[in-house]
């Protein structure tokens, strides 16, 4: 019983992943059809990332009142919907009303799941969890692609993956008498009363303040890849739009193989290692970026960048029960989810109001500033965790 809801946990982190990768696949063709500037996807993106924020903030109450399990099926459900009102939209306004649920429903998904899988299951099992968000990640964008290329038809792309997410929204509502039955799945870690902190007291802490600062930049990273990957490509190297769409699937392949073996490895080498390893391998990809190379290698590059951030995100969460206390682990998850959500909710509309007063050519310097926050604050995290002796 325990495997089969590792692997609805799983199959809820493929739709996690779905909708995340969607809209910048699309975009270069959504903003032409309608006419507007190519920064308005910031709009779209505040909102679905300020949804998440909210919901990863009061996560930890709901979780504690409702459940992991009813919050992951009905969450899911409301990204399935959002998604169908997507497909339907007909101007930037509907666009953003859809993407407000979309947002909330994502925050709250995020938080249950990587909190559970934390406190009950092993490193390596949190890598895989993280891979299946990879499969979601990097399924929705090829799908859009296929309908960019056969009909440049956008809206079909995301009435496709609706039915996919639908799907997996099922599987959650299914599968909630199984959670009733497991109630301790392969417990690690587990010691003492659960706490609910309040904000205040968790910013009050260094290290979390630090971690906060390290999601930031990390999925700052991500996102400006799955935004404005497209039009570096299409605007600057002069790919085709379905082409490029095609690309931004290659660099979530990377970011899943780089998840897929962050799971193979965890058993031999610690979470730590594996961050370390990550973020050096990006610092070769914002590198080659940076030189004035062939598409090819501005393709690969972005590969790289998947590969090396993908570890990064899982390795730092099921740290978290370690690096703060499972007691306070739901307190401090729904922030570092909150904090990446800050960095998904910032950082690519900011690039966005660069583009449009330097150009679109900014995008590997931009790439690399984030990398320099990422580097630097995870530095100052090992640090104040070595001197409380959880490092």
């Amino acid at each position: 019983m325990a495997t089969i809801l590792l692997i609805v946990i799983y199959i809820a982190f493929i739709g996690l992943g779905i909708p995340d990768s969607l809209f910048g696949a699309a975009w270069p063709a959504i903003y032409q059809e309608f006419a507007i500037p190519m920064s308005y996807a910031s709009f779209v993106t505040i909102l679905i990332s300020g949804g998440t924020v909210i919901s990863s903030l009061i996560s930890a109450r709901l979780i504690n009142r409702f459940g992991t399990s009813k919050i992951t099926a009905v969450c899911t459900s409301l990204t399935a919907l959002a998604l169908l009102g997507f497909s339907l939209s007909g101007s930037m306004v509907w666009l953003c009303l859809f993407a407000i649920p979309l947002g909330l429903g994502a925050g709250s998904i995020d938080s249950a799941l990587n909190n559970y899988v934390a406190l009950h299951y092993k490193a390596t099992h949190m890598s895989f969890l993280h891979c299946f968000y990879g499969v979601g990640i990097t399924l929705s964008p090829y799908l859009m692609s296929l309908a960019l290329g056969e009909e440049n038809d956008w809206r079909r792309g995301y009435r496709i993956v609706f039915f996919i997410q639908l799907g997996i929204a099922l599987i959650t509502i299914f599968s909630l008498p199984l959670w009733k039955k497991i109630k301790d799945a392969a417990p690690e870690g587990e010691s003492g009363p659960v706490r609910t902190l309040k904000f205040r007291e968790m910013a009050a802490m260094p290290t979390v303040r630090a971690v906060w600062l390290v999601f930031i930049g990390s999925c700052a990273i991500e996102y400006t890849c799955n935004t404005w990957g497209s039009t570096y490509l299409v605007d600057i190297k002069g790919m085709a739009v379905d082409e490029a769409a095609g690309v931004i699937t290659f660099y979530y392949v990377g970011m899943t193989l780089g998840r897929f073996l962050s799971g193979v490895l965890a058993n031999r080498l610690s979470s730590w290692k594996l961050i370390h390893i990550g973020q050096g391998i990006v610092l070769v990809a914002v590198i080659l970026l940076l030189l004035p190379l062939p598409v090819p290698v501005a393709v690969t590059a972005l590969f790289l960048v998947g590969l090396g951030n993908g570890p990064v995100f899982p390795n730092l969460v099921h740290l978290t029960p370690k690096n703060f206390g499972a007691d306070i682990s739901q307190s401090v998850m729904g922030t570092q989810m909150a904090a990446a959500s800050t960095g998904i909710m910032l950082m690519p509309p900011i690039f966005g109001v660069l583009v449009q007063a330097v150009g679109i050519g900014l995008f590997p310097w931009f790439l690399t500033v984030m990398f320099a926050l990422m580097a630097v604050c995870t530095l100052i995290l090992v640090r104040g965790l070595k001197r409380q002796g959880r490092y």
